[in-house]
Parts: C-alpha cells; sequence; structure tokens
C-alpha cells in the first residue's frame, strides 16, 4: 500500500515506538490522528498530525476516536493499533482487575479496531497493523500475562484473515526488546531481556511493512532466525526462557 495521501489512525504515541512512528509517518504525505492518554505529549501539525486524548480500555472512547478521525480525515485508510504496556511481576495472588486491565488494552482495543475498520469499509482496501511482541512466540518468565496478551492477538490475526475483507491486510508486528520507557514501566528493575533494538528501527520496519503488505514484520532478523532454528532444536528457545528466569528471581523474587 503506497502511504501518499493515506489517512491513519495511530495509538499510542507519546513515547517509545509509537513516538518513533509518529516521526516516521511524518515523512510521508500523509494525514495523522493519534489517540493517547497523554496528547500533550503530541506535537499537532495543521492539517497533517491532530491528536486526542484516548484511553483505548473502553469501547466507547474509541468510538469516539474514530468519530474524530472521520471527521477530520473524512476516512481512515491505516489504522495501527500501539497502545499497549506490560506487567513484569510473579503471579502469587488472584486479582481480576489486574488481568482485566491489560487484556483490555493489549487484546479488547486491537481487536476492537480490527472491527472497526471492518465495518468501515466493506468491501475497499485498508490495513491494520497491530504492535504484538516477540513473546507472542516465546512467552518468557515474569510475562505470563503479558505474553499472553500478544499470543492471543497472534492467534486472532490468523483466524481473522480468513473472515476479513479480501482486499484488507492484517499487519502484526513482532519486536524484541525495544530500548524504550516500557521495560521501566512494567516494574522497578525490570530487566531489558536480550538481544534489544531501537525504537527508531522499528518503526521503519513497521512502515516498511506496510507499504509491503506484509502479514508479519519481524524487526529483528536474529530473532525470526531463532525461532526457524527451535523448529529443529527444540530445546533453544526452552534455554532462553530459563535464562530469563534466573534474571527474574533475581530481581522480582529476591524481593519475596
Amino acid at each position: 500500500m503506497k502511504l501518499d495521501n493515506k489517512r491513519i489512525l495511530l495509538t499510542g504515541a507519546s513515547t517509545g515506538i509509537g513516538k518513533a512512528l509518529l516521526e516516521e509517518l511524518k515523512k510521508y504525505d500523509v494525514k495523522i490522528v493519534v489517540g493517547d492518554l497523554d496528547p500533550d505529549m503530541i506535537e499537532d501539525v495543521p492539517g497533517k498530525v491532530m491528536s486526542m486524548k484516548c484511553d483505548v480500555s473502553r469501547a466507547e472512547n474509541l468510538d469516539l476516536l474514530f468519530s474524530y478521525a472521520m471527521n477530520e480525515m473524512e476516512g481512515i485508510d491505516i489504522c495501527i493499533a500501539n497502545a499497549g504496556f506490560a506487567y513484569y511481576e510473579v503471579l502469587d495472588t488472584e486479582d481480576w482487575e489486574h488481568i482485566e486491565k491489560i487484556y483490555r488494552v493489549n487484546v479488547f482495543a486491537p481487536v476492537y479496531c480490527m472491527e472497526k475498520m471492518k465495518s468501515i469499509h466493506a468491501d475497499s482496501e485498508y490495513t491494520v497493523a497491530v504492535t504484538a511482541s516477540a513473546m507472542a512466540k516465546l512467552p518468557l518468565p515474569g510475562y505470563a500475562l503479558y505474553s499472553s496478551t500478544k499470543s492471543a492477538i497472534d492467534a486472532f490475526a490468523y483466524s481473522y484473515r480468513f473472515e476479513k475483507n479480501p482486499k484488507a491486510n492484517i499487519c502484526i508486528v513482532y519486536p524484541i526488546a525495544t530500548k524504550t520507557e516500557f521495560f521501566r514501566t512494567a516494574g522497578e528493575d525490570t530487566p531489558v531481556p536480550f538481544p534489544a533494538q531501537t525504537s527508531e528501527h522499528v518503526a521503519r520496519c513497521i512502515v516498511k511493512g506496510i507499504r509491503k503488505n506484509k502479514k508479519s514484520v519481524y524487526p529483528s532478523r536474529l530473532f525470526y532466525f531463532i525461532m526457524q532454528l527451535d523448529r529443529i532444536l527444540p530445546f533453544v528457545l526452552f534455554l532462553y526462557a530459563k535464562i530469563e528466569q534466573r534474571k527474574m528471581k533475581r530481581t522480582i523474587m529476591k524481593e519475596k
């Protein structure tokens, strides 16, 4: 899909991958509406970038965001569901609201965005890109809930591609650990898994994936290689998870 003259809706762009992605998209002749919890961090550009406060964990907020985007841009060609967060923790007590909060943001919101785009476009061309995670393929200790939300998006997208408008493209992105505030907000002293990459690199990969109508985007070639290697040597990812388990014991579990 060519980006020039496209109308883009982006969620979660005040920091991290979303911020880098917004900067990358601004290089093209596009209009962008951004929904974020902190719109004051977004620099509006008349006729190009417009922002509004949006908590994507609620359907009514997403409805308002889509309505705003439709009014401002007279349509939405590309929706990028980037908003998301993680917990770094050991689950040892029951807490329904704790579970519901991360699922509302990481799963319900992007799925709802896919449904909204399908209802808007009927049989016309459109793209939905969702920032998942390498943890959708490789769940790690300390990230049980987060990994499960990203795996849910991965499985949903696989099935949904058989149901959607055939002219539409669903692009799922699988970044490895990215050097952003993501890990700081996940928990105090959260270790960053190896290897890591920059948000700017991930942003470039996402834009390239959208332009080439990719179904999957793996910003890290090393991670993609390791996944293929694990099919031959199935203990590779298990050993990696064991290494991360040791990190978890040195950080979270030492406090218990």
